[in-house]
């Protein structure tokens, strides 16, 4: 009869009949409609002064599905705004989805996640000094691309493990691997179009950008931690504002699979501390 049976909830001293999930539908720079989940208490009001914590991917066929997550609550919980945006490069709507975001179509990602960014702000749910974005490995790209593009629009940024040279991704552990979706800087085309975003060469000395917490593992064999290492040296170099640069690496850690609760625990507070330094945030 397409009814739905509880088969298990987690244990979390948050009460989850307070938070509501709902889903928009965002018109990108080529008309595409780009979904963005957005989670948030439901006597939340649409005062244009909501603290926003916007998310994404976008890369390698990858669909951002929802799912429960007792940190993504806690901050519910604090009085944040969640907002995931399904934007292409990833699965969500299949191979023509994916392939409308890889490849000389890499910028499509960035319009798709900038087009949310606006939409949040249009609609009074946030304004640009309110308004944070989150991703990583691709999605640390992703956030480092929107930045440099857009410091303007955003309250912080916090890209993570993120992938900031594309013009020497190939040379280190598996990034080779990474050209069926990137491109390869070697081809003469391509590197036209991995110049025109990547992150770490695209800062701009004398720019005020958005308050920014870089976080990497000193061990990281995926995307190694040189990428972070030289965009966040690279951003307080450029930084003309006082708004803070920051980087936080743990130690003897990698790519972020398999790590310890307590390490992510203790990774979500320094995450949602500095969030709520950045936005100004207020107790509930």
């Amino acid at each position: 009869d397409g009814a739905t049976t509880l088969f298990w909830e987690s244990d979390v001293p948050i009460d989850l009949s307070s938070i509501v999930v709902r889903r928009e539908f965002v018109k990108s720079t080529d008309g595409a409609l780009v979904p963005l989940f957005i989670v948030a208490n439901k006597d939340v009001t649409l005062n244009g002064d909501n603290a926003v914590l916007q998310y994404g991917y976008g890369g390698f066929d990858i669909a951002i599905l929802p799912r429960f997550s007792a940190s993504r609550a806690t901050w519910i919980q604090l009085g944040g705004v969640l907002a995931v945006a399904c934007i292409r490069g990833g699965s969500e709507y299949g191979k023509t989805w994916h392939e409308s975001g890889m490849l000389e179509n890499k910028q499509q990602v960035f319009d798709d996640f900038i087009a949310c960014s606006e939409w949040l702000i249009s609609s009074k749910w946030t304004n640009s000094n309110k308004l944070a974005i989150q991703g990583g490995s691709n999605g640390g790209l992703l956030v480092g691309a929107c930045m440099t593009q857009r410091p303007d629009l955003f309250g912080a940024c916090l890209p993570a493990v993120g992938v900031m040279d594309m013009l020497r991704f190939p040379l280190f552990t598996v990034g080779w691997a990474w050209t069926s979706d990137y491109g390869d800087p070697k081809d003469a085309t391509m590197f036209k179009h991995l110049y025109s975003y990547s992150p770490y060469h695209n800062l701009k000395k004398g720019t005020c950008y958005p308050p920014t917490m870089v976080t990497t593992g000193d061990t990281d064999d995926r995307v190694v931690p040189a990428h972070s290492f030289k965009f966040a040296a690279e951003l307080q170099y450029s930084q003309a504002c006082a708004n803070p640069v920051l980087i936080r690496i743990e130690t003897r850690a990698g790519h972020g699979a398999g790590k310890p609760t307590h390490l992510r625990i203790d990774e979500a507070a320094d995450v949602y501390a500095f969030l709520w330094q950045s936005l100004q945030m207020k107790e509930q």
